[in-house]
């Protein structure tokens, strides 16, 4: 797994080391109202995250979450990555943060260095987006980076209706959602 660097951050695999911050960011309010509930209330389970999520699938797809650390210090910030979800023709951007650290742009950053490396190191010529409808931090990232709403779609394994998001080039009329 390669590691990626911006400006002012650096996302690199996640390891078992990371356990303690995972605990931390799974369980914030905004995480589990936004994306879910991990079952990771303590170590274990963060660890149990870190293996059956972001390990696995970089074992098996090339890609995943990656921890979010600022080059300055080195404090994880939060987790961003090519996701591949079951539903979806096209990896999509995953990306979640500690509170205390909205409204630095680090999300949109680290998303744009993602898609931007799956582009050009991974051949992902199309990545997408989704979040739940009542996120609109999420959402301004999603257009932030460029991409545009499609429409609301249900994915396996997620509760309730996701906005989904494409890049520019691949939005269609209004019309043709049905086909």
């Amino acid at each position: 797994m390669h590691h990626i660097a911006t400006a002012r951050l650096q996302l690199r695999p996640l390891h078992a080391s990371d356990a303690p911050f995972m605990l931390k960011l799974l369980n914030e309010p905004a995480f589990i109202a936004n994306i879910g509930d991990k079952n990771a209330h303590d170590l274990l389970g963060a660890l149990r995250y870190i293996e059956e999520g972001p390990q696995a699938s970089y074992r098996k797809h090339g890609h995943g979450l990656l921890l979010v650390e600022r080059l300055e210090d080195g404090v994880p910030v939060g987790i961003c990555g090519l996701v591949k979800r079951e539903g979806l023709a096209y990896p999509d951007i995953g990306y979640a943060f500690l509170e205390q650290f909205w409204g630095s742009g680090y999300a949109s950053e680290a998303a744009q260095a993602a898609i931007e490396h799956g582009r050009e190191q991974l051949g992902h010529e199309v990545v997408v987006g989704i979040t739940a409808p009542h996120n609109q931090a999420s959402i301004r990232v999603l257009e932030k980076i460029g991409l545009r709403y499609q429409g609301r779609i249900e994915l396996p394994g997620i509760d309730g209706d996701s906005c989904y998001f494409v890049p520019p080039e691949l939005l269609k009329p209004a019309r043709d959602l049905a086909s």
